[in-house]
């Protein structure tokens, strides 16, 4: 399943469109702020889905009868880029376990590229409910590679994609690796380039969001 929030012209669409544009790129703290936000919003969407049930809740004055998670989810991210969303995320699921894996693009040569994974810091994810946060899923390749990375470390057993812009293409390439993982995106682009960026979309999330870096 794929779900496009901006399809429903909520407030994501104002918060994709900031993120968009170059005037307001330069505001890094907003940027940052906006990726959190639209996680936030995906995040309640995403807890509608989950399994609750009813806990007795001692107040001063009596017993009251609350709807509460079954269990926590793990939330997941991609380093650096995946911070702000991961920080939205988890503003929700504050009780969540949590996992961190650095994976990014090795560039040859010819241009092409190759998907490096060189950490994760992971909990226990068997049987579990997992989010994973990347706001660009552009080819889908360093995804699709993360989430197997994190298989190699238990079977989970729900599987939610968070990303602020996704690609037809990468969404496809995702969906034929991971067929019944569900994709919540802030908006979906159709064109990308050759080396693999989303057209318009909005140029490098991690640098807009923390400053350029060095490595090329």
């Amino acid at each position: 399943m794929v779900i496009n929030l901006s399809e429903q012209h909520s407030l994501i669409s104002n918060w994709v469109g900031e993120l968009r544009n170059v005037d307001v790129q330069n505001d890094r703290l907003r940027f940052r702020r906006n990726l959190e936000r639209i996680a936030e919003v995906i995040g309640f969407e995403i807890s509608k889905t989950l399994a609750w049930e009813d806990k007795e809740i001692t107040t001063p004055m009596g017993i009251s009868v609350c709807k509460t998670l079954k269990e926590q989810p793990v939330l997941a991210t991609i380093l650096r880029a995946g911070l702000p969303m991961h920080n939205g995320l988890l503003n929700y699921f504050d009780k969540a376990d949590n996992a961190f894996i650095s994976a990014y693009r090795k560039h040859k040569a010819d241009g092409s590229f190759d998907i490096a994974l060189e950490y994760m810091a992971a909990p226990d994810i068997e049987n579990r409910i997992l989010i994973i946060s990347d706001p660009m899923l552009a080819t889908g390749a360093s995804l699709v590679k993360t989430i197997q990375f994190l298989r190699g470390e238990g079977n989970f057993a729900v599987l939610h994609i968070v990303c602020a812009i996704a690609c037809t293409v990468g969404i496809e390439y995702v969906r034929k690796a991971e067929p019944k993982a569900t994709i919540w995106c802030g908006d979906i682009d159709d064109e990308i380039t050759a080396k693999g960026y989303i057209v318009p979309g909005l140029g490098d999330a991690g640098d807009l969001a923390y400053g350029i870096k060095l490595q090329s």
